[in-house]
């Protein structure tokens, strides 16, 4: 393959196609984005420990190209789900993904966590927060996800092992709550509610 070729395949965009909480779905990627050739470990991990309601009015925070938010969407249809990312690529193709999987129930949005998303409440919020963030990004994201919770509403994180005592601590202290739902092998799955 010529140089040429090989840079042009590369340009192309990376079609995924995964099952997710028994459903099927197709997702489109790039490279840049976090796992863009799978659906990564913790993802699926945290998918796989949520309870969504079909109603639920959900948020997917740092969504990547979306198979956390596009998973909500189809899970919730009678709901709505907000997809957001710092990263405007991210978001693309989030919002390709919404709509390759048929989904009218979502739409993806640029945001820094919270700082632009329009002021409405959540019943489901959920992260695959990156280690990289630091302590202080994660301290504003679970406090202002605690304030845009409905009462009853729940907050769902994976993490890396290495943060599971950080989550647990702050979790405890913002919501009076915590709950592990599954520690594998590299990602701990956490869960808070709103009373």
């Amino acid at each position: 393959m010529k140089q040429s070729e090989y840079l042009a395949s590369l340009r192309e965009d990376i079609v995924i196609r995964a099952t997710l909480c028994e459903q099927p779905f197709v997702f489109h990627s790039t490279w840049g984005l976090f796992s863009p050739r799978e659906i990564d470990e913790g993802s699926r991990l945290l998918l796989d420990h949520m309870e969504v309601f079909e109603g639920d009015h959900c948020l997917d925070l740092g969504c990547g190209y979306g198979p956390i938010g596009v998973t909500l969407a189809k899970l919730a249809p009678q709901g709505s789900t907000l997809l957001v990312d710092k990263d405007f690529v991210a978001v693309d193709f989030s919002n390709k993904n919404i709509r390759l999987n048929g989904l009218s129930n979502a739409e993806a949005m640029l945001s820094n966590a919270f700082d632009q998303i329009p002021p409405r409440h959540f019943d489901l919020i959920a992260s695959n927060i990156p280690a990289k963030v630091g302590k202080e990004l994660l301290q504003l994201i679970l406090n202002d996800a605690y304030e845009r919770l409905n009462p009853g509403g729940r907050i769902y994180v994976v993490t890396i092992n290495g943060l599971r005592k950080f989550m647990q601590r702050h979790l405890l202290e913002v919501y009076g709550n915590y709950d592990k739902l599954k520690q594998g092998k590299n990602y701990t799955v956490a869960m808070a509610y709103k009373s």
